[in-house]
C-alpha cells in the first residue's frame, strides 16, 4: 500500500487527506481552520482529526497553499528589492507598471548592462554600486537580480552580483536567469521581484509544516505544487517560492478534474480569500501559456490557465452610500473573532447602545496577525514607525474597535493609518463578511452568530440614519449573497468571453462590456430588452462556500451545477496526485549574416548550420530541463521529449517571414518516493 498526505493551507482552512496510490481512493480527510498567526496549530489540528494508524505507511506528503496566491491578489509579502542591469530609467518608467512593478523605491536600475550580442558586458564599480545600495538594502528580506541582456552573456552580472550580495548582506538571492529562459526583461523583472517578496512567506509555511509533521510523528519527504500543478521538492520551493503563486488554484483544478466525470466545464473554487476559475476541455485544464498573471503581477511563471478574482467567505463587506459593496480584502469574519474573542461581542452592543453612526466602518476590529518581536521582546524599531510600534503593543493585549484604535494612537479615525501594517500581514482586521451573513441565514453555522448578527443590526441603522430607507434582516442578507452571485457570474462571463474571443479581449475586457454584463444579471427577467449570457460548460464547484452561491448563477448562465462530493476536499487531493514537470525553452535566432544564434543557458551559440543549432538547443533545452527536475526530485524513470516549432508570419504579396525557431524539451516523471 502506497500512501500519501495532502495538505492544502488556504487563506480560512487547512485541508488534508490521506490517498491510497494503489486503489485511487481517499481514506480519510479532515479540515481546521487556518492559523495565521501560527500556521503550525492550524496543520496540526487537520492532521490530528486523521486516522493516526496511516502515519507510519505513509511515503510522501504533498502541500499546496494559497498563501503565495493572497499575498498577490492584497499586495502583501516581505519587503524585497529588485537590482535591475541594463534597463533604461524612462523605459521603466513607461512599462514597468504594466507588469506590477508599480514601487520604484524597490527597483534600483543600474543602466550598464552590456549589448544584444552578449559581447560587451559592462561591469560596473561594484564597490561603488553596493556603497551606494547599503541603506536602499538595510531592511530587505530578500533581493532579485535581473539584467537585460542575461540571455546572451550566460547571466554574467546576474552570477557576479548574486555572490557579492550573499558575502555582503547575507539576505536570500535569487536571480532572473534562475527562474525563467523568456527573453522579456522587465516581465523577468516583476517575476523576480514576486519571487523575492514570496520567500518569507514560503519559508515561514514550510517551517510550519516540518514541525507539525515532527510533532505528528509522520516521517516522509515534503513536496511542493506548483502553478502548473507538478510537484517540486520543498528545498526548490524554498528558493522559487514564485511558483507557487497558483499552487491552491492549480491543485483545486487537479483535484476537481480527478473527482468530477465532466469533461467540460469550468471548475469554481471559492475560498476564502479568493475565487479561483479554471476551463476543462475534453477533461484537459487549459494552460496559461503566456505566463501567470495574478493582481497586478504579470509573470512567466507556468501554470495551468486559472483565472483567480477577490472574491471568498472572508472577503469585505461594506455599505457605502446605503449600497452593498463586496472588497477583495481578506478579513477575519466577526462570528470567527468573536468566538475567539468574547469581547468582541461586548463591543459591538456598546456600539449599537452609543448611537454612534459613522461613514467609517466603525464595527470593525483590529487585530495582531504576526508576532514581530525581537529576541528580547521589543519591537524592531528599525522597521516601524513609533506610532505604529505602540499600536503594534495594544493589540498584543486584544483586538480593539477600529475608533478606539485611533484614539489610543492618539489618532482620529481620519488620520488613523494602518496601510502598511496591514499590507506586511502583522495585523489584519475583522469585520463583516459573507460567512457572516451565511451564520445570520442559518446556512453555516460554526462559530458565534451573535456578532455577526449585531453588526448587521448596526448596519441597519446606519443605513436608515443616512438615507432614510429601512431594510429588514433578511433583505440586508439577501442583498449581500446577491452581490456575491453577480461578482461570481460577471467574472465567469467575462473568461468566457476571454476564452472565446481571445484577440478581441486580448487587452482585457473593458469597462463598458463589464457593466453590460451587469446589467444582463440584475435585467434577466425582464423581456424588453433581453441580454443574455449563456454557456454549455457546465459549473462544477468546490470550496465550501459554492453550494450556497453556484447554482443561481449556473441557472442564470442556462447550465447546469455539479457540487462533487469531495468537493471540500479537492485541493488536498490535487496535491496528492500531481506528479513532477519539468519545461526548458531555447530561441534560434537568424542573423543577418545567415548565421543562426542559439539563447542557451550557458550564453549565446553561434553557428551557419541551421541543423546543428537546432542540434544543440535541443541538448541544452533538455539538460537544462532535466537538471530542473531533478532539482525538484524527479525520481530515476523520467521521460524526455523535444519540440522545435517554426514560426513564420505572411507578408504582403505572400512573402514567408522567419520569426525564429523555438526548441521545447519536457521532462517529466513521479516524484521519488522513500
Amino acid at each position: 500500500m502506497a500512501l500519501g498526505i495532502g495538505i492544502d493551507t488556504g487563506g480560512t482552512y487547512t485541508d488534508a487527506v490521506i490517498y491510497d496510490f494503489d486503489s485511487g481512493k481517499v481514506l480519510c480527510s479532515a479540515k481546521a481552520l487556518t492559523t495565521h498567526e501560527k500556521l503550525e496549530t492550524g496543520i496540526i489540528n487537520a492532521l490530528s482529526r486523521l486516522n493516526k494508524q496511516y502515519f507510519p505507511k505513509v511515503d510522501i506528503v504533498a502541500l499546496s497553499t494559497t498563501l503565495a496566491t493572497n499575498a498577490c491578489i492584497e499586495n502583501k509579502g516581505g519587503r524585497a528589492k529588485l537590482l535591475f542591469f541594463g534597463v533604461e530609467q524612462k523605459v521603466f518608467d513607461m512599462v514597468g507598471k504594466d507588469y506590477g512593478l508599480t514601487d520604484k523605491s524597490d527597483v534600483y536600475l543600474c543602466e550598464k548592462s552590456g549589448d544584444f550580442s552578449g559581447n560587451n558586458t559592462q561591469q560596473p564599480d561594484w564597490d561603488k554600486l553596493f556603497t551606494q545600495l547599503d541603506d536602499w538594502l538595510n531592511d530587505a528580506e530578500g533581493l532579485g537580480i535581473v539584467e537585460v541582456f542575461a540571455a546572451s552573456n550566460g547571466a554574467k552580472l546576474e552570477k557576479t552580483a548574486k555572490k557579492m550580495v550573499e558575502e555582503r548582506y547575507g539576505i536570500p538571492a535569487v536571480c532572473g536567469h534562475e527562474l525563467f529562459y523568456e527573453l522579456n526583461s522587465i516581465q523577468r523583472g516583476a517575476g523576480t521581484l514576486l519571487n523575492a517578496k514570496l520567500i518569507p512567506i514560503i519559508k515561514q509555511f514550510l517551517e510550519s509544516i516540518k514541525s507539525a509533521l515532527e510533532k505528528m510523528h509522520i516521517n516522509a519527504p515534503v513536496v511542493v505544487i506548483r502553478s502548473d500543478s507538478t510537484k517540486m521538492s520543498e528545498q526548490y520551493a524554498e528558493t522559487k517560492p514564485v511558483e507557487t503563486i497558483l499552487s491552491g488554484p492549480a491543485s483545486s483544478v487537479t483535484g476537481g478534474v480527478n473527482i468530477t466525470e465532466e469533461k467540460n466545464c469550468l471548475i469554481i473554487d471559492m475560498g476564502g480569500t479568493t475565487t479561483d476559475v479554471s476551463i476543462v476541455k475534453n477533461g484537459i485544464p487549459l494552460d496559461a501559456y503566456s505566463g501567470v498573471r495574478i493582481g497586478s503581477w504579470k509573470t512567466f511563471v507556468h501554470g495551468v490557465f486559472i483565472d483567480t478574482f477577490g472574491l471568498g467567505g472572508d472577503s469585505t463587506i461594506r455599505v457605502e452610500h446605503g449600497k452593498v459593496v463586496q472588497l477583495p480584502q481578506r478579513m477575519i469574519p466577526l462570528c470567527v473573532a468573536a468566538t475567539r474573542w468574547p469581547l468582541i461581542n461586548k463591543e459591538l452592543e456598546e456600539l449599537i447602545d452609543s448611537k454612534k453612526y459613522h461613514s467609517y466602518p466603525l464595527y470593525e476590529f483590529l487585530l495582531l496577525q504576526k508576532s514581530v518581536t525581537g529576541n528580547n521582546s521589543h519591537i524592531i524599531h528599525s522597521k516601524y514607525t513609533k506610532e505604529e510600534s505602540e499600536l503594534i503593543n495594544l493589540l498584543e493585549k486584544q483586538p480593539m474597535p477600529l475608533e478606539k484604535a485611533a484614539n489610543a494612537s492618539g489618532k482620529d479615525i481620519y488620520t488613523f493609518n494602518t496601510e502598511r501594517l496591514e499590507s506586511e500581514g502583522v495585523i489584519i482586521r475583522a469585520g463583516l463578511t459573507p460567512t457572516d451573513i451565511m451564520h445570520v441565514k442559518k446556512d453555516f453555522n460554526a462559530f458565534d452568530e451573535t456578532a455577526s448578527i449585531t453588526a448587521v443590526k448596526y448596519i441597519l441603522s446606519n443605513i436608515f440614519e443616512e438615507t432614510g430607507i429601512e431594510y429588514t434582516q433578511e433583505e440586508f442578507c439577501d442583498m449581500v449573497y446577491d452581490t456575491v452571485k453577480l461578482k461570481l457570474y460577471e467574472n465567469i462571463v467575462r473568461i468566457l468571453l476571454t476564452d472565446k474571443y481571445p484577440d478581441d479581449f486580448k487587452n482585457g475586457v473593458n469597462e463598458q462590456t463589464m457593466a453590460l454584463i451587469r446589467n444582463s444579471y440584475r435585467d434577466r427577467l425582464h423581456k424588453d430588452l433581453p441580454v443574455g449570457f449563456v454557456t454549455d460548460m457546465s459549473l462544477v464547484g468546490i470550496g465550501a462556500p459554492t453550494h450556497i452561491f453556484l447554482p443561481d448563477v449556473a441557472k442564470a448562465l442556462g447550465t447546469g451545477c455539479v457540487i462533487p462530493s469531495d468537493a471540500k476536499y479537492a485541493n488536498a487531493i490535487g496535491a496528492v496526485v500531481s506528479n513532477v514537470r519539468s519545461v526548458y525553452q531555447i530561441e534560434i535566432r537568424s542573423e543577418y549574416d545567415s548565421s543562426y544564434m542559439v539563447y542557451a543557458p550557458s550564453g549565446r551559440y553561434v553557428t551557419n548550420d541551421f541543423n546543428a543549432a537546432v542540434e544543440y538547443a535541443k541538448k541544452a533545452a533538455s539538460e537544462a530541463a532535466l537538471k530542473d527536475a531533478q532539482s525538484k526530485g524527479i525520481a530515476d524513470n523520467y521521460n524526455i521529449d523535444t519540440q522545435v516549432i517554426t514560426n513564420t508570419a505572411t507578408a504582403k504579396k505572400g512573402r514567408q517571414i522567419d520569426l525564429g525557431t523555438t526548441v521545447i524539451a519536457t521532462v517529466s516523471g513521479n516524484m521519488q518516493y522513500n
